[in-house]
């Protein structure tokens, strides 16, 4: 026989217990719901800061081209640019600088058909005759054709970078020229205006085949080879191009790579 002291005893531990594992539920639960609400604010955190790298939001017209997140398909802008037309990269090498075959006189043009529209640009072969020389024998050899503008830089410096038939920002062309024109009288106070047209280098007396179009002054020390100016409606390729934004920083190659799919399907120098 339980006596009623016995009896009273249990129901005290029996509720006690009951009590317990209803605290213990009560803890479990909120533990939870606080981790889907921290995991409903991560995803929200982390879709702001890939709608703001990829310049949706743009109040003040700069983008965090450096931040390692991955945008959407949803947040990325719509690409303004059409198919790159058949064909495929030569990467061709070649194994010193061309002989000079331009004349330093007369007037050169180059004209790149992109796949986001016509970008013609006015070449200085008075004052980077190397510069300007080297360009009409690669641009001869198809060296630029099918070749991708693989950086666009959206804040700091404004300038979209082509020339590179490996799209990484390592190609070159087999050679190396020197620095030309870095007196160019439309460099004033460290700034590259918009409309430039710039030899990109690793370091003095480095250039090869990549440049870059400044498509907004830009702030940078009289170290990049200006060899020419792009034209008014090559501005506003160069425009659409910037506002449709830039990708995160590739962890590999660093680059920043245009939203828009930049292809150079031909490039053609004349001489006039």
């Amino acid at each position: 026989m339980v006596s009623q002291e016995q009896r009273r005893r249990q129901l005290a531990r029996e509720k006690f217990l009951r009590q317990q594992q209803r605290r213990t539920d009560a803890r479990r639960k909120a533990r939870v719901r606080n981790s889907v609400i921290a995991a409903v604010l991560g995803v929200v955190l982390v879709g702001g800061l890939a709608a703001y790298t990829t310049g949706v939001f743009k109040d003040d017209g700069k983008s965090n081209a450096s931040a390692d997140v991955t945008p959407s398909a949803s947040a990325r802008p719509k690409d303004p640019c059409a198919k790159p037309a058949p064909g495929s990269v030569k990467k061709l090498k070649f194994g010193k600088e061309p002989a000079m075959s331009i004349d330093t006189s007369a007037k050169y043009t180059m004209k790149l058909d992109t796949t986001c529209g016509e970008i013609d640009l006015a070449l200085k072969a008075k004052d980077a005759p190397h510069t300007v020389n080297s360009f009409n024998f690669l641009a001869g050899k198809g060296y630029f054709d099918h070749t991708k503008c693989h950086r666009l830089t959206p804040s700091g410096i404004y300038v979209l970078q082509c020339g590179d038939p490996t799209a990484t920002g390592m190609g070159d062309p087999g050679y190396k020229m020197k620095d030309e024109n870095l007196k160019d009288k439309s460099l004033k106070g460290n700034v590259y205006p918009a409309g430039t047209v710039a030899m990109a280098n690793s370091g003095p007396n480095t250039n090869g085949s990549q440049f870059f179009l400044v498509y907004q002054d830009s702030p940078l020390p009289p170290s990049y080879t200006p060899f020419g100016t792009v034209s008014p409606a090559g501005m506003q390729v160069l425009k659409k191009i910037a506002d449709a934004g830039a990708q995160p920083a590739d962890p590999t190659t660093q680059n920043t790579a245009p939203n828009a799919t930049v292809v150079i399907d031909k490039a053609t120098v004349t001489k006039s």
